[in-house]
């Protein structure tokens, strides 16, 4: 069993869905772990359901806000030591409907958002002899999504943002990684299907049906799925996986 007491994690976009779950997983295996986004409340309550989770207000797209929010974590539970920069945004609009402020708004978030996010957790974890940076970029990271250019782009970027970093640390204790999940079942993909629906002419659950049919397997993925394998990728064990891409959609691509 993974044992990460004495282990300080940060993890954006932890008060709902995968990166809660992420966060859920780093706790139970003894890890103080410092849950960040936007929504107060939903952190507060994360955090009061399960010990060992401490909430941190944080806009991930505000570069000050992240500064601020890694310095308060740092001074209450220390250096960084793993760092999950999970927060993003899953909106899609083909390129003819799509404005320059749309395009702004995706790259800033999912692919700005984690450049700020890797930046401010290195400062404290480049002296630690041991760390972990896992990136939640998803399967369009590898592959196109249909009606996503924007989001296609920002997390092929997160992946690029990976391996150039993976590089840039190669002979240290500290590994990169990113996992692609396909279509979870979260709260995203319940917005996803009413815009589906309402774009596509479809009835909600001939929507969702369209989500489930994208996975290999037919299914969708529970957010626990992803969280095992974030931290498997915690392990001590594990140090010999990095820059890698952890595919988690049912089947091949």
């Amino acid at each position: 069993m993974t044992d990460l007491n004495g282990r300080h994690a940060v993890v954006t976009g932890g008060g709902s869905g995968i990166g809660l779950a992420i966060a859920r997983a780093l706790a139970e295996a003894g890890a103080a772990v410092t849950i960040t986004g936007r929504r107060e409340a939903a952190l507060r309550d994360a955090a009061a359901a399960t010990p060992g989770l401490h909430p941190q207000v944080m806009d991930v797209t505000d570069e000050a806000s992240v500064v601020d929010g890694f310095a308060a974590a740092v001074a209450a539970r220390g250096p960084v030591t793993i760092c999950v920069a999970n927060a993003g945004i899953a909106e899609g609009r083909n390129l003819a409907k799509m404005d320059l402020a749309f395009w702004r708004k995706i790259l800033s978030t999912n692919l700005d958002g984690a450049f700020l996010t890797l930046r401010e957790a290195m400062k404290s974890m480049h002296d630690q002899d041991w760390g972990r940076v896992i990136a939640v970029s998803s399967i369009a990271g590898v592959r196109g999504l249909k009606g996503a250019p924007a989001y296609t782009a920002s997390k092929h970027g997160v992946i690029g943002l990976i391996r150039g970093l993976s590089e840039d640390y190669m002979r240290s204790p500290i590994t990169f990684n990113a996992i692609c999940p396909g279509y979870v079942d979260t709260d995203i993909v319940t917005r996803n299907t009413a815009e589906i629906s309402a774009r596509a002419g479809l009835s909600e659950e001939e929507a969702r049906q369209t989500m489930i049919r994208a996975n290999r397997h037919k299914r969708l993925i529970d957010a626990d799925e992803i969280a095992a394998a974030a931290l498997w990728l915690c392990d001590p064990r594990s140090g010999s996986v990095n820059g890698q891409c952890i595919e988690i959609s049912g089947g091949q691509t």
